[in-house]
């Protein structure tokens, strides 16, 4: 059997097991439906999106699409009230604030809520062909509403444990997300370092341990990542800052130049931005935050601390202040449209496990 042709494609309807990673504030429908189209699993971060965005991104992708798309969501446990912290984190931020020209630190809220009732309705009234989702799965109820709805389920995993939770929990893939991965850490029945396992060892674990197709992500870049991750026994991949850069992606020109700009050894884990464990490329703030995560209120409250300080930081064209989110492997990304990046990752696995087979 071909690598392009396993379970996993045949759970998913896609051509190539490629998925672009649902990364929020990232993903625009465009990008979505170049991956798509190109034969892959193209990815919508809906976890910040009101009823009515959703409704018009999904409608997009039904636009320009009549392949199969993923709609992501975050499912954290809602904050709860911490005065002392928020009014700590406020102080910090505000020198910040002053630099920056933008007046007053806003007060500690939430900045988005988890996945609930709301964004349930809005599932089911879309009717994506597949659902996933960050920090575990919402509750039975809903969970087996989006199935019911004919939705394939898909959640992360950063712990074998982790894994075998989702699959009791009835998901139809585990995305196995390695500590090299970009972005928010999905760990959610553990402590977060438990779950800082790197992609080559938790992959081959997971996939013993489930019986349901795992999908690997974590410092994916090319074929030669891809082919890896298939011997550990994979069914798929799922890739994120490799798509960052391409034209189609919603990225800052300052966050694009960056990840090209970017080394291995460049990247950082911090809550500093969002009061959650997340890699992304070292800059200023997150050295001078270093240190102090007893101050950061809980996730996504400091979402909405640092969320004007990250913009006003961009139309500057300055990093300082950037969460610029990256997996370990962004110097190896090619800023090629996104159609032409999943055909040549698809070439290069392929010249590459034609290559393995002399071995």
């Amino acid at each position: 059997m071909s690598w392009t042709s396993n379970k996993l494609t045949d759970l998913l309807g896609i051509r190539y097991p490629i998925i672009q990673a649902p990364m929020a504030g990232s993903t625009t429908p465009e990008l979505a439906a170049a991956v798509t189209n190109a034969g892959g699993l193209g990815s919508l971060g809906c976890a910040f999106l009101n009823g009515e965005q959703f409704a018009e991104q999904c409608a997009a992708m039904r636009q320009t699409t009549n392949g199969a798309y993923n709609v992501n969501f975050f499912t954290h446990d809602e904050p709860g009230s911490d005065e002392t912290r928020g009014e700590a984190m406020r102080g910090a931020l505000q020198p910040y604030y002053e630099e920056m020209g933008l007046g007053e630190v806003p007060d500690a809220k939430p900045s988005s809520p988890s996945f609930g009732r709301e964004q349930l309705d809005a599932v089911l009234a879309a009717s994506p062909p597949i659902v996933s989702f960050h920090f575990g799965v919402p509750d039975a109820a809903m969970m087996r509403a989006v199935k019911d709805s004919g939705a394939i389920v898909l959640s992360s995993a950063t712990t074998v444990e982790e894994a075998k939770q989702l699959e009791a929990a009835g998901v139809d893939a585990v995305i196995a997300q390695g500590f090299e991965a970009g972005g928010h850490r999905g760990t959610f029945a553990a402590t977060y370092e438990a779950g800082c396992v790197g992609t080559l060892a938790l992959v081959p674990q997971i996939v013993d341990a489930v019986d349901v197709p795992v999908i690997a992500s974590g410092g994916i870049a090319d074929g030669r990542g891809i082919a890896a991750a298939l011997a550990l026994g994979a069914q798929g991949v799922q890739l994120g800052t490799a798509f960052l850069t391409c034209p189609e992606s919603a990225a800052h020109e300052v966050y694009r130049r960056a990840l090209v700009a970017g080394r291995d050894d460049a990247t950082r884990i911090t809550s500093a931005f969002s009061g959650r464990p997340a890699r992304g490329l070292d800059n200023r703030y997150i050295r001078d935050m270093a240190g102090r995560e007893d101050m950061f209120p809980d996730f996504p409250i400091n979402n909405t601390l640092t969320g004007p300080l990250r913009k006003a930081s961009a139309e500057a064209g300055r990093e300082d202040f950037m969460s610029l989110w990256s997996g370990q492997a962004a110097a190896l990304s090619k800023s090629l449209p996104a159609a032409e990046l999943v055909e040549t990752l698809v070439a290069e696995t392929e010249e590459v496990l034609s290559h393995m087979k002399g071995f």
